[in-house]
């Protein structure tokens, strides 16, 4: 009898054993499958689930993502905890927005300066804030990139603030770089500008604009520096000549990883900030760029691309590999194309051009035309800035 229950206590024992790590492989196929569904791409979308004993921890700003998970579990009668933290979260209060006060904020991977350069945001843009930590919070732009800014970069506002900011007057730097000036004899300067800054007008004058920086400071812009937004935007194009004068404007510029303003930038910033000062939104990323509008050529047909397609360069997928797409530039014809390597320069597959690049031919992917073709992850400036 006593041998019969210590036999029963085994093998119950047993059966927990082996349910255990069953269910948790089967919990984890489930938060797996829900964030190939919602977030499959994590510079875009957060979704940092994970499962311990029992429970449900981490954190997403997907409720979409939260809300289908949970329903796949209970679908399962897999029993659990529910801990996961949705963002923006709670201890931010209403401030979950917040505006760039600085010409570029520096937006990096992790909370701290020495981390790696992510991206960028210009002055005035609108972000949404997601998380604090110390002095850094984990923002959202409005090309849904996901990274750390330095509080020091934007002052965080309500929805209200945002809404009362958005109807205000505002005016756009047009020159690659400038200044804020303390007053109208350009003496004293209240920070740095560059072309797609955004400020608030307070006062025009036959010299410029007194402007309202987003944290509040205040100065002068000296006229031909800055238009009013209205105006600006009712001007912006991605016809040829467009495109091309804002790209070689940028002539030179110097290369600089996460980099997305005239100051410095890398490849795909090159490429975002030329139609951006065109009045389009488009991804951040190379990789992301990659999928977007229609394709155009992966054959080196030169004469079917037209000024504006973006080329792509990288590595060809093979059995064993997936494609890498790590470089971009910008088609301008006669066989050129401008790009950000080392620095903004223009190239050439014409073997008997100066700037014939053997390199980036060997390397050429495919080439695709974004601005006939917009889909939901380009928008125009005016959705994000009006």
């Amino acid at each position: 009898m006593k041998n019969s229950f210590l036999l029963s206590i085994v093998l119950v024992l047993i059966l927990f054993s082996c349910q255990a790590p069953m269910q948790e492989e089967r919990v984890q196929s489930i938060i797996d499958s829900t964030r190939a569904d919602f977030a499959p791409d994590k510079r875009i979308a957060l979704f940092d689930i994970y499962w311990e004993k029992g429970t449900l921890a981490g954190e997403t700003n997907l409720p979409e993502a939260h809300q289908a998970l949970l329903k796949k579990l209970a679908a399962d009668n897999l029993p659990f905890k529910d801990s996961i933290t949705l963002l923006p979260e709670s201890g931010l209060g209403e401030a979950t927005f917040a505006l760039v006060t600085n010409s570029v904020a520096n937006i990096r991977s992790e909370p701290k300066h020495s981390a790696e350069l992510a991206t960028q945001a210009l002055m005035g843009t609108p972000l949404n804030i997601l998380k604090e930590s110390g002095s850094w919070y984990l923002v959202q732009t409005p090309d849904d990139y996901i990274s750390w800014v330095d509080a020091a970069a934007i002052v965080p506002i309500d929805q209200k603030s945002l809404d009362d900011w958005m109807g205000k007057e505002k005016v756009v730097v047009t020159e690659m770089i400038g200044n804020v000036y303390a007053d109208k004899n350009q003496e004293g300067i209240v920070s740095d500008i560059t072309a797609g800054n955004v400020l608030e007008i307070v006062e025009r004058s036959p010299q410029g604009y007194q402007v309202v920086l987003p944290d509040g400071r205040k100065g002068f812009i000296a006229d031909g520096m800055a238009v009013p937004y209205e105006e600006w935007i009712n001007s912006r194009s991605t016809d040829d000549t467009s495109l091309v004068q804002t790209a070689k404007r940028m002539m030179g510029s110097p290369y600089l990883w996460g980099g997305t303003s005239p100051k410095g930038m890398d490849c795909s910033g090159f490429t975002k900030t030329i139609y951006f000062l065109n009045g389009m939104v488009i991804p951040r990323d190379a990789s992301q760029q990659i999928l977007e509008g229609e394709l155009i050529d992966s054959d080196k047909n030169w004469e079917n691309l037209e000024i504006g397609d973006l080329l792509f360069f990288g590595v060809p997928a093979t059995e064993n590999s997936r494609e890498r797409v790590v470089h971009v530039g910008m088609w301008i014809g006669d066989n050129q194309f401008i790009h950000s390597r080392g620095r903004v320069r223009i190239s050439s597959f014409d073997p008997n051009d100066e700037n014939y690049d053997a390199y980036e031919l060997g390397r050429y992917l495919r080439t695709k035309r974004i601005r006939q073709n917009p889909t939901e992850r380009i928008v125009s400036v005016n959705q994000i800035l009006n």
